[in-house]
């Protein structure tokens, strides 16, 4: 319930990297109460991360601070966190503000037990011996609704599922009853179904406590379901803020109203996303619809007949496997020429495994993989390898999956070479220039290497690179799951007019039923390891059959329109 104590009281925050540069935050204020959620929203860049850096004194050694206090009113007169010295702020941070990161993985140390992370944090600012804060650490896991607590607290981080490793994360923020909880992205990379949770947990978490919540997302539809009030960030600028309600259905800036119009609807379908430049520009208007339609491709690609992919689980002391996890475990799926078919399911379903599956990228333990009437199951590397230009991956982290000793223009021409497709230089560079410009890259990106590039981008060149070897079937693993909604949209509009263009057959992997829901002619829905539902994507949409499908839709984020 929220009251009208105020908690932080931040006034015109001002950040900047260097004297004389533009600041990368300008004149940012809020004021947060017992009980209230703030949700700060805007794309990669907008200074939304940087806002809470600050009040956790976390910021960059450049970052300077030109203007601006952060009063916390917390037994006593309010401090300014902004003028506090690193001693003085380890009394407030972790104990009276705590953060909760974007990536747990990162955030938790890989050497140390999940149940130590915690007890350190009780140990240090509760000053409780290490058996209390044990047992304490395993009641917090139990309030965060982790399986098994005292198992999970001899385990280690790489042990869990994102999930987990993110309630491991909550109980941290929460153990010393902090008064603020500060989100940053907390769900970005989590499926639907366990995103739900993770915000339902916050907000039962917030209500019990009567904490102060300050959420950081870049989607507004996950902002809407847990925000009281919505702060809308642009180039370090507030340009919008309000009532959640008020902000979701009556935006007044065309940046608020691009966030909303760039995610997939599940009422409409256009035929392309709208874009944040559409709106700023002012050629924005109400998008053209695809009329609902059962779209027909007759003409086989891919037959897939009971393939199963197994990993050991564990190994006898010779090392030989003594027992197996069965990742796919008998799947049929056929996939037609000039389709996109959709593939959905919960971290560790299968879907990624399967993916890698069909390309032949993973062995087969058992079953058949028909790829334009060839049965390539037992292909051995030699024979796969003219089959490789036809058949190509985009992966979910364009980052990881591009060698960074490399400039765009030898990532780009690696494959052209591999599979002798360019004469020379000259025609090489041809090509490449031919594929930049199609996928929306200058010409002059070509020297450059990933780390110059922005998320968005970078999915582009991998696009890019596997566009190069003029391939006629592309498996997207997760590949717009990272970004932005707007960058989301500019790819995803990307990867269809490719389609089209080139005659491209795709088989979408995602978390995101909204983005599948858009971009596929028909869906399969999959759960450990085998399919539970598949067919056309608006007769499973409007009429599921199965409850776990039901589950996936019921989770997904519902911005009000």
């Amino acid at each position: 319930m929220r009251s009208e104590i105020p908690l932080l009281e931040l006034k015109n925050l001002r950040i900047a990297f260097g004297e004389g540069v533009a600041p990368a935050v300008s004149n940012i204020s809020f004021t947060l109460h017992q009980g209230e959620t703030i949700g700060i929203v805007g794309e990669s860049g907008s200074g939304k991360s940087l806002t809470s850096l600050a009040l956790m004194g976390l910021l960059p050694k450049s970052a300077i601070i030109q203007s601006g206090e952060a009063l916390l009113y917390s037994l006593g007169e309010p401090k300014n966190l902004l003028g506090l010295s690193e001693k003085e702020l380890r009394q407030y941070r972790g104990n009276r503000l705590a953060m909760i990161f974007q990536e747990p993985m990162t955030s938790l140390n890989p050497v140390m037990t999940c149940g130590m992370q915690v007890a350190e944090a009780l140990q240090q600012h509760k000053k409780l011996g290490s058996r209390a804060a044990q047992l304490e650490t395993i009641e917090l896991f139990k309030d965060v609704e982790l399986p098994r607590p005292t198992e999970i607290f001899l385990s280690y981080p790489h042990q869990l599922s994102g999930g987990q490793k993110q309630r491991v994360m909550i109980a941290m923020a929460m153990s010393c009853q902090p008064d603020i909880i500060i989100a940053d992205e907390p769900t970005t990379a989590l499926d639907v179904t366990v995103q739900k949770r993770i915000l339902q947990l916050l907000n039962d978490l917030k209500s019990k406590n009567n904490m102060g919540l300050i959420f950081i997302s870049h989607d507004l539809g996950v902002i809407g379901e847990v925000a009281d009030k919505i702060m809308v960030m642009y180039r370090g600028e507030v340009i919008e803020y309000g009532p959640a309600a008020e902000v979701l259905r009556n935006p007044q800036h065309n940046y608020t109203k691009a966030l909303i119009s760039c995610r997939p609807r599940l009422d409409v379908k256009p035929y392309r996303l709208p874009t944040v430049s559409d709106f700023l520009e002012g050629a924005s208007k109400e998008p053209m619809v695809n009329p609902a339609q059962d779209v027909s491709h007759n003409t086989e690609l891919i037959r897939v007949e009971g393939i199963q992919v197994w990993y050991p689980s564990r190994r006898d002391w010779k090392g030989k496997p003594v027992a197996y996890v069965q990742a796919v475990n008998n799947v049929d799926i056929t996939v037609y020429k000039g389709e996109t078919l959709g593939l959905v399911g919960e971290s560790g379903c299968g879907k990624s495994t399967f993916g890698r599956a069909i390309l032949r990228l993973l062995p087969l333990h058992a079953g058949k993989v028909i790829f334009d009437n060839q049965d390539i199951s037992t292909f051995s590397e030699g024979q796969m390898r003219p089959l490789r230009k036809r058949m190509q991956l985009i992966f979910q982290d364009p980052y990881a999956s591009l060698n960074p000793r490399y400039t765009v223009d030898q990532a780009l021409e690696e494959p052209l070479h591999v599979h002798k497709l360019a004469k020379n230089r000259k025609e090489a560079a041809q090509k490449i220039n031919s594929i930049l410009d199609r996928v929306g890259l200058p010409l002059e990106a070509r020297n450059k290497y990933p780390h110059q590039f922005s998320g968005g981008q970078r999915q582009r060149i991998c696009i890019a690179r596997a566009l190069m070897v003029e391939p006629e079937f592309i498996v997207c693993d997760e590949s717009v799951s990272a970004l932005d909604v707007s960058v989301q949209a500019q790819v995803l509009n990307l990867l269809n007019d490719l389609k089209e263009d080139f005659g491209l057959t795709y088989i979408f992997i995602s978390h995101d039923l909204s983005v599948v829901k858009y971009m596929s002619d028909r869906m399969v829905v999959m759960r450990r390891g085998v399919i539970v539902e598949q067919g056309n994507v608006n007769s499973i949409y409007s009429n599921p059959a199965d409850a776990y499908t039901r589950e996936l839709i019921d989770a997904i984020p519902k911005i009000v329109q």
